[in-house]
């Protein structure tokens, strides 16, 4: 192989990972659940009635946006903060992705540990 060979062969193998790697700025932020999570607030402190429509929209956009375990993690980790901040009815919150139609692979609590959410 020549030199130039090897320059081209790198280069297509660095444009390749750059575009398949995952972009930091397509991270979830506390921000992002925050407000996916707001139209939830007044179901989550009483948890009587259903969700309305915006909060299992929010639920389920969060739900998408938490791609790889790195984003899962960052939503647990939010939302066991955001949780630490008001009062809310556990079991409603705990059963609030189910009710939207939404599974996630851990259960949304003050004690999960998010460092084993995947």
């Amino acid at each position: 192989m020549t030199c130039f060979e090897i320059r081209a062969i790198t280069a297509a193998a660095v444009a390749i990972l750059l575009l398949t790697a995952p972009h930091a700025a397509n991270a979830v932020t506390c921000g992002d659940v925050a407000t996916s999570v707001a139209p939830c607030m007044a179901y989550a402190r009483t948890g009587q009635g259903s969700p309305s429509a915006s909060c299992c929209s929010g639920i389920k956009s969060l739900n998408s946006k938490a791609a790889t375990g790195t984003d899962r993690q960052t939503v647990c980790n939010c939302l066991k903060n955001l949780a630490k901040t008001m009062t809310f009815n556990s079991g409603a919150v705990a059963g609030l992705p189910g009710k939207c139609g939404v599974n996630i692979p851990y259960a949304i609590s003050t004690s999960t540990d998010c460092t084993k959410v995947h």
